[in-house]
Formats: structure tokens, sequence, C-alpha cells
């Protein structure tokens, strides 16, 4: 599928089918995880594939009960999760080295954006999933002491790939020409 076209055509996706995702695809989605860009090339993002039923409910406690991606947790028949470094990426000489402190948090972000577009390439659908009980979390999935969760994401097949498109700002209300507010589109 073309670049441009997996970006504008990506949804965030909370209803999936049952049917296996062959390891050939998994780990094509996950190579281009691990090919994601971070701080100083630190690599500090681990990747954590679920696939156990009993996994998957035990994480989907760690959601409240009022976030829609929790039936997801448990209908998709893998979950991604991302944990990540501490005290790694952004730093020098053992200390922050920007006042963005830490960089744990924009080298799993841009992991995970790379899994959720490969994922859509080859027609998976995924959703962003921030909100839960991390501390929950890394006890269930043994997340060593140093590392945090950043986030998951369902990953499976789905039926309607027209879910509601969000409505995005047009390109002259968020773009400007060498300073904030002056207008790049006139």
């Amino acid at each position: 599928m073309d670049f441009l076209k997996v970006i504008q055509e990506r949804r965030s996706i909370r209803k999936y089918k049952s049917d296996a995702i062959p390891d050939e695809i998994i780990l094509e989605i996950l190579e281009a995880a691990r090919r994601s860009p971070s701080w100083a090339n630190t690599q500090v993002c681990r990747f954590i594939v679920v696939k156990d039923q009993t996994v998957k409910e035990t994480l989907q406690g760690t959601l409240l009960p009022t976030n829609p991606a929790r039936r997801a947790i448990i209908d998709a028949p893998i979950i991604i999760c991302i944990a990540a470094q501490r005290e790694l990426s952004g730093y020098s000489q053992g200390k922050p080295a920007t006042d963005k402190g830490d960089w744990f948090m924009f080298d799993a972000g841009i992991a995970m954006e790379h899994i959720v577009l490969t994922a859509w390439n080859f027609g998976l659908g995924t959703v962003h999933v921030g909100l839960f009980d991390a501390p929950k979390a890394e006890e269930i999935l043994k997340i060593p002491s140093g590392y945090n969760i950043v986030e998951m994401t369902p990953l499976g097949y789905f039926d309607d790939p027209t879910s509601r498109q969000t409505p995005r700002k047009p390109l002259g209300e968020t773009t400007f020409l060498n300073t904030f507010g002056e207008p790049y589109l006139k």
C-alpha cells in the first residue's frame, strides 16, 4: 500500500475478528518497530507480544470500565505492549540533555506509531491504549526495574475499515512560517 494512503486511511479499531495472524506478519510489524528512531540510537523499547487469553484478560483489568478499548484487549488475537528503559534516552553523562527530561516516552511513541502504520498496511487494526494502571500491567507482564510500560495495542483483523474518520484541523490553522502565528499558507 502507498505510505501516504496508509497514514490517511488508518483508523482506531476496537472490534476484532478472532482470526490468527501469521507469525511472518507479526515479525514484519515488530521489525518496523525495531527500526524506529531513538535518541542517540539508544533503542530503549522492548516489545511484549501477548497471545495468552488469561494474560489478556488480566491486562483488561488494568483498564477502567469506561475505557472503549476494554473489550478489544480480550477480543483481539494479539496485544503488543511497549516497555521502555528509563534514564538512557535523552541523557548525556547521566543527566537529562534537554529540558524535556527522559525521552523514553518519545521513543516509545515513535515505535508504537511504526507498529500501527505497519499493521494497517497488512490489513490489521490497532488502537493506541495508554490509559491503564501501569504499575499493575508491569506486574502482570513482569517488566523489570528500570523500565516502564508506556502503551499497548490490540492487533487483529476487523470487519469495518470505514470506522468514522476523525476530523483534522486544516494545515492553515496548525502550520506556521518562521514564527508561531505567522501563516504558512496564505
